[in-house]
């Protein structure tokens, strides 16, 4: 066991401060990272005020991880000393499941090994995230930074970035095709790169008329302010993929009423209430509700190379580690444009 530096929530009601935590030495399957950067994560705030519940604390956040490899164990042959290398939100699964051998972990039928606030498979060693100035990591769920991508806008892609390509992909999004996102954060802004960068006409919807330009900026062709009756008319059987990245209540109906005949909104965001829904919104047009969650370990080895193929990364706002109590006060007044993201050398 070795001591590292990080900082940490003592419980649900304290800032996080600093704290030393030990990890584990490397095994013969895992490596050791010199963590360089961890993305913020809206969830981050979730799990260490634990909204969500069954917080395991002192809590070490953070699950979009990038670094340098520093040890490496025996049996590990595809990773070097001296490698970029990242992890994302999971850090171990049962790996012999139906989903598991699909490649489908984060549906672990055993429960994957969450990044923090789990533990591991053992279900006893409680896991710390990126908040840190080290990670040691099984090489199986670690994660190559492809050269070309800038180590801060990656970190997000880590989760913001497969969280948002999956569907994509499920959904078979090519050049063409009408695509909408809802709401123009952290996911959102990843949303608008990715489908803009497979093709998609993008039309971003959104209450905040201000953010007009940058989704333009982004990628987006359009933008609607769902504020503004008229849009839900105007733009009424208009696309074929919608990306839902709200968390906050609202009609899922009214939005549902803007996909073509077989057209499909998946949702990202979980609002703290159910949501009424008609199934005439569904029935009239076959139309289709689903939900994504994040993506498995090599869907986001797949996102990492085509974001490095296709020049895509996340927008951020570099932090000391110092301040990101406030950070998390601006993330929840939207204060971000879009991810911040720590820089880890602030920390040793």
């Amino acid at each position: 066991m070795f001591e590292t530096p990080a900082y940490a929530a003592r419980s649900a009601a304290q800032p996080l401060e600093p704290f030393t935590l030990e990890r584990r030495e490397p095994g013969s399957h895992d490596v050791s990272i010199d963590i360089m950067y961890c993305g913020v994560c809206h969830s981050d705030i979730h799990q260490v005020r634990d909204e969500w519940g069954a917080g395991i604390f002192p809590m070490v956040p953070g699950h979009e991880i990038i670094g340098r490899i520093g040890q490496v164990g025996s049996d590990v042959k595809t990773f070097a000393v001296g490698d970029l290398a990242g992890v994302g939100c999971m850090v171990d699964s049962c790996r012999q499941c139906a989903p598991c051998q699909e490649g489908h972990e984060q549906f672990c039928e055993r429960g994957a090994s969450m990044t923090y606030n789990g533990t591991l498979m053992d279900r006893y060693t409680p896991t710390y995230g990126g908040y840190s100035t080290r990670v040691v990591v099984d090489a199986a769920f670690t994660l190559k930074i492809p050269s070309g991508l800038d180590p801060a806008g990656a970190a997000p892609l880590l989760c913001a970035g497969v969280t948002t390509y999956s569907p994509l992909r499920q959904w078979n999004c090519k050049k063409g095709d009408r695509v909408g996102v809802i709401g123009l954060g952290g996911l959102g802004h990843m949303a608008v790169k990715l489908a803009a960068s497979m093709g998609a006409e993008v039309t971003v919807l959104s209450t905040s008329q201000d953010k007009e330009a940058d989704a333009l900026r982004l990628g987006a062709q359009a933008f609607a302010s769902t504020r503004d009756d008229s849009s839900f008319r105007r733009l009424r059987s208009h696309f074929d993929l919608i990306i839902d990245t709200v968390s906050a209540p609202h009609d899922y109906n009214r939005y549902l009423s803007l996909l073509r005949p077989f057209g499909a909104m998946v949702l990202l965001g979980i609002p703290p209430e159910p949501s009424p829904l008609s199934a005439g919104a569904l029935v009239m047009g076959n139309r289709k509700l689903a939900g994504s969650l994040i993506g498995g370990i090599a869907e986001t080895q797949e996102v990492l190379d085509y974001c490095a193929e296709h020049g895509v990364v996340s927008d951020v706002e570099i932090i000391p580690i110092a301040q990101i109590n406030t950070a998390y006060e601006r993330m929840i007044r939207g204060d971000v444009r879009y991810r911040f993201v720590i820089d880890i050398s602030s920390l040793k």
